[in-house]
């Protein structure tokens, strides 16, 4: 188990990626090795979990990990959440597993999310509208959501623009008009207790995201997928202030190491009562963990 009383900061948004090489025929290898470039990371093939793992518990952070179930959409094949729960398991004392089913699969999905919540350990969804193909506020997804919000987990939905697809012919398919946060609204409203997490600033809709966390009590930001040091002066503002304990810490690893967004953050405008919330405060309370 994490000691959380130990740990530095709690890293809200980190890639579970199988191996490259595993699937030739699927274009997996060349989307990590494009995204790779695009984040100007140091590696050819991304970390397993194992090695996510050890690197956070040199860092002494907590990281929140999940896979993202595009299979339907891209023909990536999926990274079974099951194979993710175990690998978690055996990384408990640093890692936080959350998992990742294609709204599409309905009630099937829906059942698939109970039993991971129940008897895998799963603490949460990853929802990725742009790679998975899909409005967030698509009625079709409300089975797995009823399923999410009845556990009483959290729901962590990427918006604004990817880095998935970037500089790929026809953006590798990715069409971002399914990621503006305010699709988000629809749900915060019809599903008032379960916390809803809008990944990363939100280009080029930041103000619509922090519109929606704002209103709705149930709605938080994660601050991943981007250096502070390039944060819109509004994001900034907001975290300072009214949405001080909405913000969360991520990184985005592997395409962000958790050592460089914090390093940035050290000198990003950001008050220093604000920054143990963003960092460890505000995650530990959105996990229901007692300090």
């Amino acid at each position: 188990m994490i000691d959380f009383a130990k740990i530095r900061a709690i890293d809200f948004h980190t890639h579970a990626e199988e191996a490259c090489g595993c699937h030739t025929d699927d274009g997996y290898d060349e989307l990590q090795s494009t995204m790779a470039k695009y984040f100007g990371a140091p590696w050819a093939h991304p970390p397993t979990i194992d090695e996510t793992a050890a690197h956070y518990r040199q860092m002494n952070i907590a990281a929140v990990i999940f896979p993202v179930d595009s299979e339907r959409e891209t023909g990536y094949r999926r990274y079974d959440n099951y194979e993710v729960a175990d690998a978690c398991a055996k990384n408990d004392d640093i890692l936080i597993p959350f998992a990742s089913i294609d709204p599409a699969k309905g009630k099937l999905g829906a059942r698939e999310a109970r039993d991971l919540v129940q008897n895998h350990g799963i603490k949460g969804f990853k929802f990725h509208p742009t790679m998975q193909g899909f409005y967030p506020n698509d009625r079709m997804a409300y089975p797995l959501y009823e399923a999410i919000a009845e556990a009483g987990v959290p729901a962590l939905f990427h918006t604004g623009q990817t880095g998935v697809g970037s500089g790929m012919r026809g953006g590798n398919g990715m069409r971002l008009k399914y990621s503006n946060p305010m699709y988000m609204d629809d749900l915060a409203v019809d599903f008032p207790d379960m916390p809803i997490i809008l990944a990363h600033p939100s280009f080029p809709w930041q103000e619509e995201a922090l519109s929606v966390a704002q209103h709705k009590p149930n709605v938080y930001i994660d601050l991943s997928g981007w250096s502070p040091k390039y944060f819109p002066k509004i994001l900034v503002q907001y975290a300072n202030s009214i949405l001080k304990k909405k913000m969360l810490f991520g990184s985005d690893w592997p395409m962000i190491a958790p050592e460089k967004w914090l390093n940035a953050f050290d000198q990003a405008e950001f008050k220093d009562e604000v920054r143990p919330l963003i960092l460890k405060e505000n995650a530990m309370r959105l996990l229901g963990i007692e300090a």
